[in-house]
């Protein structure tokens, strides 16, 4: 079946199987939610205007992703109505957001049609400029003096297109001003209905710093955002860059770097779009404020703490809030189930000009992510694959406290200019930091009494089987899947973690914390490095693809991996 001239690259067949038999679907809440019930009718109101902000920022993300996904979308919403094939596609496109994606389990992407692939800067950058000609034209535009243009190229909120033999950067604000229009009216709507002072402020910041091209109004948005703790609804207008391939190329080319350093730019991949809606969780949130208590004395524990700055230190104002939410709606890159589902965030992210100039930072906990678990294949996993002494210390909750660690993490350590130093490797090597940061301070949380003994056995147990037991080797574009595999060869090589001759797991709890402890010195030390060279090494050293590791994902995948997601909103 063509659509929009493409064939459609999976069977009927096919889809019905990925859909039907390979996928889970995360229930997001609806109108007889009670926690819904439980707002005000102004809240009410301006959540609905929230869901429709978080629909129309998905068409910008659908254009910053591939250029074809919402011509191809549109097709298959008006052939679906009469095709059961068109409808299926529709679906597995609405689970990927887009024509292509990895799954988690395959090394290639899953292409959705036939002759569309997508690449390496995705759509922010031309589709047909390859890494060689980037460098080239930048080298170019260098020697003809064209600095501030490079400045915009390599900034963090520009689409980039073809300017004669040379690039021209065009600011998200211009590029998408019709949208960035509609959803700024969408926010000042919602800010007239709620009945919160803070999040009707921080609603109109946002919606201005939609409308100027000027990085500070971000910063303002970003900082009037990150103090929100007491609100009854969650609004995030998420900004991660992992997606572009293409800008963190150029520190791979010394002379480059050189010019990157002598003119002072900073080059940063590009801000991939979402929006998280919500209503915050009181319950929920009360135990991530039991952790963030001690975050100040963790910094102190941080290895290197002299040589780097801290978002959080001893004297310092502790600038982190944190909020568990029920979800009403995912979109853009939130939305772009590809291999994995966000479960939390740490924002902003550390390359942002409200962190650079002081402002905090805001964790936010995806309550029906983390509650969509396909138990009865976690026992088969632990039947198969784990000695029964460790059977009492899995326990799926334990996996919410390691990643409130993980969350937390994000906020020690060296900031974005080491990070970004590491250039393609700095995803993979910052979500590797922060997974170490968890697990290596966890003892501590025992300590102040935060967990118990037994629930840091179950913290470690559950890690290791949820976290480390691939389903398939990753590739360098899966930096949490990257992360997992440096983490579970560092444990078996240092005999924390071991099989028995029946392939089952085995856990070395006395050395567990010691090893780790290890872990987190190595990787602080390679950011600090600045060295992407560094980093690959450390990288390759630690992710070889064992008879361990092929064994694992070999025996999860008789048991029926479901590496697809359909997320089902109500409002």
């Amino acid at each position: 079946m063509k659509i929009n001239g493409y064939d459609i690259a999976l069977s009927e067949d096919d889809l019905k199987q990925k859909l039907e038999k390979q996928s889970i679907t995360i229930e997001l809440i609806s109108p007889e939610f009670e926690g819904y019930k439980a707002l005000s009718e102004g809240d009410k109101k301006a959540l609905q205007y929230l869901v429709n902000a978080a629909k129309i920022l998905n068409k910008v993300f659908l254009c910053q992703d591939h250029s074809l996904n919402l011509a191809q979308k549109q097709a298959l919403e008006a052939a679906a109505s009469e095709s059961e094939y068109a409808a299926l596609a529709l679906r597995f496109f609405n689970s990927y957001n887009g024509v292509e994606g990895l799954n988690g389990v395959d090394k290639e992407p899953i292409e959705l049609f036939k002759g569309i692939k997508g690449f390496k800067g995705r759509n922010f950058y031309p589709e047909d400029m390859s890494v060689e000609e980037f460098h080239k034209i930048l080298l170019k535009m260098f020697a003809a003096g064209k600095i501030d243009e490079i400045r915009k190229i390599l900034s963090a909120r520009t689409m980039v297109r073809r300017n004669g033999n040379e690039l021209k950067a065009i600011d998200y604000t211009e590029f998408f001003a019709p949208e960035f229009s509609e959803i700024a009216n969408q926010l000042e709507l919602a800010a007239h209905y709620t009945d919160d002072e803070p999040l009707k402020d921080y609603l109109g910041w946002q919606a201005q710093a939609l409308l100027q091209n000027n990085e500070d109004m971000d910063m303002l948005a970003d900082k009037h955002w990150a103090v929100l703790q007491d609100t009854p609804l969650e609004f995030t207008l998420s900004r991660e860059n992992y997606e572009d391939e293409m800008t963190p190329t150029v520190f791979d080319n010394p002379e480059l770097v050189k010019l990157l350093e002598q003119y002072h730019i900073e080059a940063t991949s590009k801000d991939m779009l979402g929006i998280r809606v919500g209503i915050v969780n009181k319950e929920g949130t009360k135990l991530l404020l039991k952790f963030k208590e001690h975050m100040r004395a963790l910094a102190e524990l941080m290895p290197f703490k002299d040589k780097y700055h801290q978002n959080i230190g001893q004297n310092s104002e502790l600038k982190q809030t944190m909020v568990d939410v029920d979800l009403a709606a995912l979109s853009g890159d939130y939305a772009a189930v590809r291999g994995g589902i966000t479960t939390a965030q740490n924002l902003p992210n550390n390359d942002k000009l409200a962190v650079k100039t002081g402002g905090g930072r805001r964790n936010v906990y995806h309550r029906q992510v983390r509650q969509t678990i396909d138990i009865e294949k976690k026992r088969k996993i632990l039947a198969n694959m784990v000695s029964k002494e460790l059977h009492e210390f899995y326990n799926p909750e334990a996996e919410h406290i390691f990643v409130i660690g993980h969350e937390n993490g994000h906020s020690l350590g060296p900031d974005s200019s080491y990070q970004d130093a590491l250039g393609l490797y700095k995803h993979i090597i910052e979500e590797h930091k922060a997974n170490t940061v968890s697990i290596t301070f966890m003892p501590e949380y025992v300590k102040n009494h935060t967990i118990t003994t037994k629930d840091l056995k179950e913290v470690y147990t559950t890690w290791v089987v949820d976290s480390l037991f691939l389903t398939a080797q990753p590739q360098y574009a899966q930096a949490h899947r990257m992360a997992d595999l440096i983490e579970f060869n560092y444990l078996l090589e240092n005999r924390v973690i071991s099989f028995d001759k029946n392939n089952k797991l085995h856990i070395n709890f006395e050395d567990f914390a010691s090893v780790m402890d290890k872990l987190l010195a190595e990787t602080i030390a390679v950011q600090l490095s600045k060295s992407s060279v560094k980093a690959k090494e450390f990288i390759d050293r630690y992710t070889n693809w064992s008879e361990n590791s092929a064994h694992i994902a070999s025996e999860i995948q008789k048991l029926g991996v479901k590496p697809y997601k359909e997320i089902r909103t109500h409002f």
